[in-house]
């Protein structure tokens, strides 16, 4: 293990049930890190330094006395819409917050498996959007290149995990917030079914929209992860039932129908897939045949499938800013959504959830010919820093659906989907293409993704860094 950047998360794991590593040394390697890099990448809203060095102390000790858990002593992240217990969640926004009591149920899962929360990480305001900027704590910038924002609103943990700064973190993803800065910053982003990971202290977020979800370097860990965070509240709305989803890591996925599908759903805006980005998803189209499925175009028949999106995330946007301690500090696009969501939060928010079974049926009819649908995660690379957050409410929705209107159709209907890397187009700006499934299909996603990162070795490439022509050391080389 090297000090520079954080092993993987089963790496981390293994050694520290050998004995080969403390927890304590991983945490401070982590918190190190961190600290470096904080000037630059700002993928951090708040460092539990003094907190986490004490539960890695109590880890070393729980594994000198032989206990085992499935990450004990692990150093993670987790993203700043989560409770963790004596901490504030400010969710992106500005002020101050109090201190809450108790930690949210997924946290608490990755405590009962040992891990360490060494900080929560920066987020858009409300996770509306897909960079992670504010007045509330800067701009989070792109390990890969840092003019360039690593996506959103789960950015500060992508580029957490994509410099090396922990080897994985939790992310939630209500329009694709996992997927696309999984997919800007080279990662493994996990997006799974409705209720795997529990939302509470929320019954359900955003309507049921918004899942919370996996983001790391490779499929192993990634599902690792995900593992040690699922399972429901006796409170939760959707609580699936329960499925181990690492053990489908390196077993054979057998022969698949895929559906590459590369037309964007319905949107009012225009949407365009680059040409470089399409030559990217077709290239691992063609691996795929290589690797023995049968590949071939279709489109899942979505129709008008963002009038059950729309008043489901505005109405959310409005409850977060009822509930919120400073509401005039709020962005001007925020009380634009939260005023839409107001006035859709009544009949078009009950005909939204209704349509629902109605939307599972028609687009689940084409996994009567399909067992996985193969689709960009975006439309573009991911964009410059600034060029999004001084926009307009329109020009904001406008440019958002232009460069991600691949992902938010699983939010509607709760599915699972995995982002894999897909490449890089100018240069160095990395792209990813989605798994998608129906319910409950994360094995068959995960023992697929896995079979191609064994082909593809994604995670042989690092960052270095670039900033416009200057290269910070993060202690993370290029690979090839």
């Amino acid at each position: 293990m090297t000090p520079d950047r954080a092993p993987g998360l089963a790496e981390c794991a293994r050694a520290l049930a050998e004995g080969s590593v403390s927890s304590r040394t991983l945490v401070e390697e982590a918190l190190a890190r961190i600290e470096a890099s904080q000037g630059t990448l700002n993928a951090f809203r708040l460092v539990r330094a003094e907190a986490a060095l004490a539960e890695a102390d109590a880890a070393d000790k729980e594994l000198a006395a032989g206990e085992r858990r499935p990450l004990l002593g692990v150093p993670v992240a987790v993203k700043d819409d989560m409770d963790v217990a004596g901490e504030p969640t400010a969710f992106g926004c500005r002020g101050e917050f109090p201190p809450v009591a108790e930690d949210g149920e997924a946290v608490r899962r990755l405590r009962a498996a040992g891990a360490v929360v060494v900080g929560k990480t920066n987020t858009c305001e409300f996770g509306q959007w897909p960079f992670t900027e504010g007045p509330a704590f800067g701009e989070t910038r792109n390990p890969w290149h840092t003019g360039h924002t690593p996506g959103g609103s789960s950015g500060g943990s992508a580029a957490a995990v994509a410099a090396g700064l922990v080897p994985a973190a939790l992310g939630s993803d209500g329009a694709g917030s996992v997927r696309i800065p999984a997919s800007w910053t080279h990662l493994i982003g996990i997006k799974p079914q409705r209720g795997r990971i529990s939302t509470w202290p929320r019954a359900e977020s955003f309507h049921g929209i918004t899942v919370n979800g996996t983001l790391a370097r490779t499929v192993q860990d990634a599902a690792l992860l995900l593992d040690a965070a699922s399972g429901s509240h006796e409170r939760d709305l959707h609580r699936p039932s329960a499925l181990r989803v690492s053990d489908a890591v390196g077993r054979d996925p057998g022969r698949l129908r895929i559906a590459l599908s590369l037309k964007p759903p319905f949107t009012a805006l225009p949407a365009r897939l680059r040409p470089d980005v399409r030559a990217r998803v077709l290239a691992l189209a063609e691996r795929l045949t290589a690797l023995g499925h049968e590949v071939e175009e279709a489109d899942p028949p979505y129709g008008q499938i963002g009038l059950a999106f729309v008043p489901r995330a505005t109405a959310g946007i409005a409850e977060r800013v009822r509930e919120t301690p400073h509401p005039d500090l709020l962005d001007r696009r925020t009380l634009e959504a939260a005023r839409l969501g107001r006035l859709l939060g009544g009949a078009p928010l009950r005909l939204a959830r209704r349509a629902e079974a109605r939307l599972h049926r028609r687009i689940g009819s084409l996994f009567d010919t399909y067992d996985v649908v193969l689709a960009p995660t975006t439309a573009a690379p991911p964009p410059r820093i600034g060029a999004l957050h001084e926009l307009s409410g329109f020009g904001t929705d406008r440019a958002m659906i232009a460069a991600c209107p691949y992902a938010w159709p699983w939010n509607v209907l709760g599915w699972p989907g995995v982002n894999v890397p897909a490449g890089f187009v100018d240069g160095s700006l990395p792209v990813g293409a989605q798994l998608l499934g129906p319910a409950n299909s994360e094995p068959v996603l995960v023992s697929l993704a896995a079979q191609l990162e064994a082909d593809q070795r994604w995670y042989e490439r690092r960052p270095s860094g670039e900033v416009d022509g200057a290269v910070p050391d993060f202690g993370a080389p290029t690979g090839p």
